[in-house]
């Protein structure tokens, strides 16, 4: 074997641990929530701390991690949904199910990534919740900005119209999904056609781009 697919094979040995090393921070994260520590993880895995901080480097870069794991398949369902054979409103409606019904389903998951523990904000632990959900949020604002940029006809200024909407229905869907999360004012459904009532304003007259199959 030459040093090449060495090289190769320890990638793919090293690529196949760090799965499995967020296979178990996962399990962890749902059972304990906000309260999952390193510690923890590292039992689950059958590893000490130090070869976990090892693959993550610290608390923080293991959130990282799980932020992108979980991000790449919400959005991965958003644009499944963004893109079904339905009528505009039906795929907005279905786009707004489809997140909320995401931190419904892992809701542990949803209040680590968002709502850490008290310890986290201690600045000796090294990790501050904000410095790290934003950008998640942030992303999550761009690709849907793109989605809106590529199926609907916006006119001038549509670039950045289209990221202000993106970041917009982003933020909308964050504050007021946190709040139901949390209270359960209302049934899912009732509050996804709340939404997308507030939504269909100019959206709702807003041209489809040819060519796609609009938005």
């Amino acid at each position: 074997m030459d040093t090449t697919q060495q090289d190769a094979q320890q990638r793919s040995a090293a690529a196949r641990r760090r799965r499995e090393l967020l296979e178990a921070a996962d399990r962890v994260v749902l059972r304990d929530g906000p309260q999952a520590s390193m510690n923890a993880i590292a039992a689950e895995a059958g590893i000490t701390k130090p070869i976990l901080y090892r693959h993550f480097g610290d608390k923080g870069g293991l959130y990282r991690a799980l932020a992108k794991r979980h991000t790449d398949a919400l959005l991965d369902a958003l644009r499944a949904a963004l893109d079904a054979p339905a009528e505009r409103r039906e795929r907005v409606e279905a786009t707004l199910d489809t997140y909320l019904s995401a931190i419904e389903a892992r809701p542990q998951v949803y209040r680590f990534l968002m709502h850490p523990s008290e310890e986290a904000y201690q600045p000796e632990q090294g990790f501050d919740v904000g410095r790290h959900s934003a950008p998640l949020l942030r992303r999550l604002g761009e690709e849907l900005a793109k989605v809106i940029a590529e199926r609907v006809e916006l006119g001038p200024g549509s670039e950045q119209l289209a990221r202000v909407w993106g970041h917009g229905i982003v933020g909308m869907m964050h504050a007021a999904g946190d709040w139901w999360l949390g209270e359960r004012p209302c049934s899912r459904a009732q509050l996804v056609s709340s939404l997308a009532d507030l939504l269909w304003g100019r959206l709702a007259t807003a041209g489809d781009r040819t060519g796609g199959p609009g938005f």
